[in-house]
């Protein structure tokens, strides 16, 4: 299908050169050349089989762990914070939809009487995100608890990967980025409702004492290395209240970034890199970007 024709056939879903900062905890960063924000499985199905191929495809759950450079990004892209259902089965086991947030999916484990997912309220973002990233806090992470995921590529085809298909590893996993996640099913088990309240209210109160909230930030900006601390060395080579424009890195947690009000997507970065600078200059040791990066300069 040719752009002009396939842009005519969705206008009632697409949009055209929309602004992405709302979509971003950061809160910033160009336009979408392409915006779609699917409310079903199958109008996504449609959508990817009826798209142009020559179209680049990205996408943004709850954009939390995320940079959106000021110039925005080509091609299309999806946004699935509207896939959010949660489901449990007879056996316990959890399924949530891809733009389901953490938080939600903790909270409905903890209703049903379910343990095992207390950690994913202290996890910023959506299940996709966090499967893509194999996000992890509070001494757990998700390859810890996931069983499979169901997924779909960029020509609308499924697939079902085992969490072995995944390569979970440290931050990252080994999956092309052809496929966008769609369902997880998760293992749990039986706990006494108050016990998960408690654990879940430690990890509440453990992370608004150590962490910035309630300001826009994109969570972690770093990848811990090897037996350290990002926000330790980063302290160390003097970087704590470090600004450029409105960015800022946090008092509170030097592995946080702040957009205080203003600030563009450059000055964040380049604040970033002045980090990884000094780091390496105090420590020898050369910091890896936790926050995904993408978009046109």
């Amino acid at each position: 299908m040719k752009k002009n024709t396939f842009k005519s056939k969705f206008e009632n879903y697409i949009h055209l050169e929309q602004k992405l900062a709302k979509y971003t905890w950061l809160g910033v960063g160009g336009n979408a050349e392409i915006l779609y924000i699917p409310e079903e499985e199958i109008s996504l199905e449609k959508f990817l089989k009826n798209k142009p191929n020559d179209y680049d495809i990205f996408t943004i759950g709850a954009g939390s762990n995320l940079l959106i450079r000021d110039n925005g990004i080509n091609g299309i892209t999806i946004i699935t914070n509207k896939l959010n259902k949660i489901y449990i089965d007879k056996d316990g086991i959890i399924t949530a939809n891809c733009g389901a947030v953490d938080a939600e999916v903790a909270r409905f484990a903890r209703d049903h009487n379910r343990t095992g997912l207390e950690f994913l309220i202290g996890i910023p973002g959506t299940i996709g995100g966090g499967i893509k990233m194999n996000s992890g806090a509070f001494g757990s992470e998700f390859k810890d608890v996931l069983i499979d995921v169901k997924a779909i590529n960029h020509d609308g085809e499924y697939k079902v990967f085992s969490k072995k298909d995944l390569k979970m590893k440290y931050r990252k996993i080994g999956l092309k980025d052809e496929w966008i996640f769609l369902s997880a099913r998760f293992k749990t088990s039986y706990g006494k409702n108050e016990n998960i309240r408690d654990k879940m209210k430690k990890i509440i109160n453990s992370r608004k004492s150590a962490q910035p909230t309630g300001v826009k930030t994109g969570g972690s900006t770093f990848k811990n290395p090897t037996g350290e601390k990002a926000w330790e060395l980063i302290d160390k080579a003097g970087c704590r209240g470090l600004k450029i424009g409105d960015a800022m890195i946090s008092e509170k947690h030097c592995n946080f970034i702040i957009n205080l009000n203003s600030a563009t997507a450059h000055q964040i970065e380049e604040l970033g890199k002045t980090v990884k600078q000094k780091v390496f200059k105090n420590s020898g040791i050369n910091l890896n970007w936790e926050i995904e990066r993408v978009g046109n300069k």
